[in-house]
């Protein structure tokens, strides 16, 4: 491998690594490797050029190949860091955007083979897969939100997410650029989300990825934003626009499984170093992608300092883990035979909750003001409860059985709904057990499902109906919100990638309806403080009549635990209007109506109340106070309690 033609290896003057580094990557607990591993320009007049550093233990030599040398192996041999199994070298000459990859010869024979940066913060576009030199250089100017941005995800605070695929949000049909830009977005993106209603978007996956179909959930770059749209400078304008229009930015990021491409982080080294060896551990069952070894403390170091990178570099304001139930059971999606249990005999994969306790208590100590966000499908115990108290630490979970009861009583016949009405009033069962967010997600309305409107059960009115039902139960049942870009808009197919938000619907008032509904609704979860500060309050809910079977009603009163002001709520499931319906309320007085889902404005009949009704008493209890309402078909009315 030694070459007449190399340069000098690494001054040790140059290098970043210190022993303390050193040390606490080898124990798993360094959160900043992107401060030390990866690329590090330097600017120095004559003596201006790049620090590199990677890890490859099971390698027997490592060099820097670029645009600055040629791609000659032979020119910037790096040097091992003592038995750290970290390789360093410095490179003149080598400038910020520099395309550069590690050749890399294994020890245990072979031929070498180049391998793409594992903390480059910037990659080559598509369909090249090489690194580029970088170091953030970016002035923010989001400095009042970042000092308030705890207070906007809090569990008394209104989350409402707008869960977005930047690629096919708002793509051009026409011109030679159809795929949308980071700087792009920032023109349309804020000022939609904030008129919308919304406090916050979830990015899907744009940590940078191989194979568009994979939507970014097969991650190869954990450091660096996907260069399909921009440089990494252009997604920090894209986030400070969002924050300064008063949007917080959630990142979807995959810790879960990687990219087996081969420029990525398999075999990186020639051996087995951030997967598992052996398949029944180290191969996903369900998308034939690599899985992280969570036993070994480099990659706990690694995958903790990528989330840490994205809260520091890009202002990041959570993180939603993709996957969690995978990562946390051996035996997920595996038959008997292939799955190793645990040194207890169990199937709970302890090193998986080890990385997932020291992922959240390594946010919450650095950046109190973030939350993460569990996608987490199964009972597993504390999700959400602190780690101090045996729980796994995460701020938030997705209550995938909300969503799933709920999408499947909406598809049922109204004839049959009152035999399946616990799907509808189960969740009171759990919910206070974990701090949750409602989800429908993209994953809703993927792979054959078809669009939130088409899962809805009856002819075009009636669809469009429950669809405005259902986001009148969500915004209003306990427990953050998530809605899937379009479903707003009510979109007749289901999404895809290479396609677009359909925008002409807006153009077709039943469509241009359901957006003006979950509009008001966001309004309404966003500024009557009973709808949010007891999301996560048992004082913040209360059943009036969950067992009204027969009519497929169901009524409950949201309240301020801090003020005692109340809203109440009452859906009618079936597409009978129920007139001089009787609900009991905790006052009397004028109960204001804030949103009636069957409004004329919002595509429905408008059946309601006239703006509201007055509680009244009956002949035999002067001190109860009722309300005598008419419920619209399939429909539903939130009602403010007087003094609101």
């Amino acid at each position: 491998m030694t070459a007449t033609n190399h340069r000098d290896p690494v001054n040790r003057t140059v290098s970043l690594l210190t022993g303390e580094d050193i040390s606490r990557f080898a124990q798993g607990r360094h959160t900043r490797l992107y401060d030390r591993l990866g690329s590090h320009p330097r600017n120095g007049g004559a003596s201006s050029g790049a620090y590199f550093a990677t890890w490859a233990p099971e390698a027997e030599a490592v060099t820097v190949i670029g645009e600055f040398n040629g791609w000659d192996p032979g020119v910037d041999p790096m040097r091992p860091v003592g038995t750290s199994g970290i390789w360093e070298g410095y490179v003149a000459g080598a400038r910020r955007g520099d395309l550069y990859k590690y050749r890399i010869v294994p020890t245990r024979g072979g031929h070498p083979f180049d391998k793409a940066d594992p903390l480059a913060g910037w990659a080559e576009g598509r369909p090249g897969t090489a690194s580029r030199v970088w170091s953030p250089s970016y002035e923010w100017d989001d400095a009042s939100w970042m000092a308030e941005r705890q207070s906007r995800i809090s569990l008394d605070a209104p989350v409402a997410i707008y869960e977005i695929h930047l690629g096919s949000w708002q793509r051009s049909q026409n011109g030679p650029s159809p795929r949308p830009g980071y700087r792009n977005l920032a023109e349309t993106l804020p000022d939609y989300v904030a008129e919308l209603g919304f406090t916050h978007v979830e990015l899907m996956p744009i940590t940078e990825y191989p194979y568009g179909a994979s939507w970014g959930y097969q991650t190869t770059g954990y450091f660096c934003p996907t260069s399909r749209y921009g440089d990494p400078e252009a997604l920090m304008y894209l986030i400070d626009s969002l924050h300064q229009r008063g949007i917080g930015v959630i990142l979807d990021w995959v810790p879960s499984h990687f990219a087996t491409d081969s420029h990525g982080l398999l075999a990186f080294d020639g051996s087995h170093l951030y997967e598992h060896a052996d398949p029944r551990q180290g191969i996903h069952p369900d998308w034939g992608s690599a899985i992280f070894n969570y036993g070994r403390p480099e990659v706990r170091s690694f995958l903790v300092s990528s989330a840490m990178a994205w809260l520091d570099r890009y202002h990041i304001d959570g993180l939603r883990v993709d996957a969690v139930a995978s990562m946390l059971y051996l035996d997920y999606s595996r038959p008997a035979d292939q799955w190793i249990p645990n040194e207890h005999g169990g199937r709970e994969n302890l090193a998986a909750v080890l990385f997932l306790r020291d992922l959240n208590t390594a946010v919450r100590e650095s950046f109190p003001d973030v939350r993460t966000f569990a996608e987490e499908s199964t009972a597993w115990p504390g999700v959400t409860r602190p780690v101090v108290d045996g729980g796994l630490g995460f701020g938030y979970k997705w209550d995938m059985g909300w969503m799933h009861d709920t999408l499947t009583y909406l598809e049922r016949d109204p004839i049959h709904r009152s035999h399946h009405h616990d799907e509808l009033t189960f969740r009171s069962m759990y919910a206070g057990g974990e701090n949750f967010v409602l989800p429908l997600s993209h994953d809703e309305v993927v792979h054959g499902k078809g669009s939130l409107l088409s899962r809805m059960w009856g002819d075009p009115w009636q669809s469009f109906a429950n669809l405005r039902l259902l986001y009148t139960y969500m915004f209003t049942v306990p427990g953050k919100k998530l809605l899937f870009m379009g479903g707003e808009l009510a979109q007749d197919d289901e999404w895809r990638h290479t396609g677009t938000v359909d925008w002409d619907l807006l153009d077709i008032p039943a469509h241009r309806g359901i957006r003006e509904l979950v509009s008001a609704l966001a309004d309404a979860y966003r500024t009557e403080p009973a709808l949010h500060r007891g999301d996560h309050d048992p004082d913040g809910f209360a059943w009036v009549d969950a067992g009204d079977r027969h009519l497929s009603i169901i009524s409950y009163l949201r309240s301020d635990p801090s003020s005692g002001a109340v809203v109440l709520v009452v859906l009618n499931f079936t597409p009978v209007v129920r007139h001089g319906y009787s609900v009991v309320v905790p006052c009397h007085g004028f109960w204001r109506e804030l949103v009636n889902s069957d409004g004329r404005e919002y595509g429905g009949t408008g059946v309601g109340n006239l703006g509201g009704v007055r509680a009244s008493s009956p002949p035999d209890d002067p001190s109860q106070a009722v309300l005598s309402l008419t419920l619209p078909p399939l429909g539903g009315l939130v009602l403010a309690g007087p003094g609101n």
